[in-house]
């Protein structure tokens, strides 16, 4: 006696249709959970590009949020900067046409001797007023941080010379060392000392310019390094005076290693800052009429490289040789930021 034949899975080939249940309907896969339906598969086209572009178009607003930032960079920044590096190469007043002349605003440049002393006078300014400035900024910021009362008002003390106008102090600082109506000399000559020419003598202009960018700056930094300070586990201080560690030794083995890492931010934003020296002396000499208010000074003592830049470009409307200048500075500013750059982190390569 022979029985029928029973449809079972095997029965089922490649071109049958779903499994049915008992009553017709399409019997639940074993893959899916009770109840849940199966998800669908949505056609993509061509190439996967449909993809992408949903995601530029999910994040559209944020783009267009920080748009203007780039828009505005570009057009006064990023543009003028690259059309700096096409005119350096083309001689140009500002109103004719422009004439190729490859590299020989270069040439020049190599040969001038103007801009060789505003070479030096730049890194002789910068040097006066970099070393002291941070200097006395890590004392300042660790006599603030040692103390506990009236400690906001100290730092509002340090940081209002950085927001001050600093045309206003240039001025400042202009008539106190005035040669002959000076503070400083009028309280010399109350001592009876003799009188300084400041503004006159060619090591004493670079003084003042340098006086004032510490007067600026200092307070900046210091500010920078209290808050490294109050980053510092106070257990590291307590652990090194149990110790029997003084206040020296404390400050040379607990205190520098830990703000390595911003000396040498305040390192390099200094060095970039302080080589840019320009309305300082441009201030300070601009109202003299013995001489060109944008020549630095008697003796052109206080000329720097972007004072020396402004005179070319603006003075004598040699807008080719003034792009040459400012990047041969670019050049020398980024070799001197790398050195420095290097030199406080070769600590820290030493096994």
């Amino acid at each position: 006696m022979s029985s029928s034949p029973v449809a079972g899975p095997a029965a089922t080939g490649p071109s049958s249709g779903p499994a049915t249940g008992p009553s017709g309907q399409p019997a639940p896969d074993r893959h899916r959970g009770p109840g849940r339906p199966g998800r669908r598969i949505r056609p993509v086209s061509a190439g996967g590009r449909r993809g992408p572009r949903r995601g530029i178009a999910r994040y559209f607003p944020q783009y267009l949020a920080v748009s203007p930032y780039y828009l505005i960079f570009s057009v006064f920044m990023l543009f003028p900067m690259l059309y700096t590096v096409y005119l350096a190469f083309q001689k140009w007043d500002g109103i004719g046409e422009m004439q190729f002349v490859g590299l020989q605003q270069f040439r020049f440049l190599w040969d001038d001797p103007v801009f060789w002393l505003s070479l030096r006078n730049t890194v002789v300014i910068w040097v006066l007023s970099t070393v002291p400035m941070l200097f006395m900024a890590l004392v300042l910021a660790v006599l603030v941080n040692s103390v506990r009362r009236f400690t906001a008002f100290y730092r509002v003390a340090l940081f209002i010379p950085s927001i001050t106008s600093l045309v206003a102090i240039a001025i400042f600082f202009g008539a106190i060392f005035s040669n002959n109506f000076g503070l400083i000399n009028a309280i010399l000559q109350s001592m009876h000392l003799s009188a300084v020419p400041w503004l006159s003598n060619e090591w004493t202009i670079k003084l003042v310019i340098a006086a004032l960018m510490t007067w600026q700056w200092t307070g900046y930094n210091a500010i920078i390094y209290l808050a490294g300070l109050q980053a510092i586990p106070s257990e590291l201080y307590e652990a090194a005076k149990m110790d029997g560690a003084g206040p020296v030794r404390i400050f040379f083995s607990i205190t520098i290693p830990m703000l390595r890492p911003i000396i040498l931010f305040t390192v390099v934003v200094s060095t970039v800052t302080g080589l840019q020296s320009f309305t300082e002396p441009q201030v300070l000499f601009g109202s003299d009429a013995s001489t060109n208010p944008n020549s630095g000074g008697p003796g052109q003592a206080g000329l720097t490289t972007l004072l020396y830049f402004y005179h070319q470009a603006f003075d004598n409307n040699d807008f080719g040789y003034a792009a040459a200048i400012v990047w041969a500075f670019f050049l020398l500013i980024l070799l001197i930021v790398t050195i420095n750059w290097r030199l406080v982190q070769r600590k820290e390569r030493r096994p």
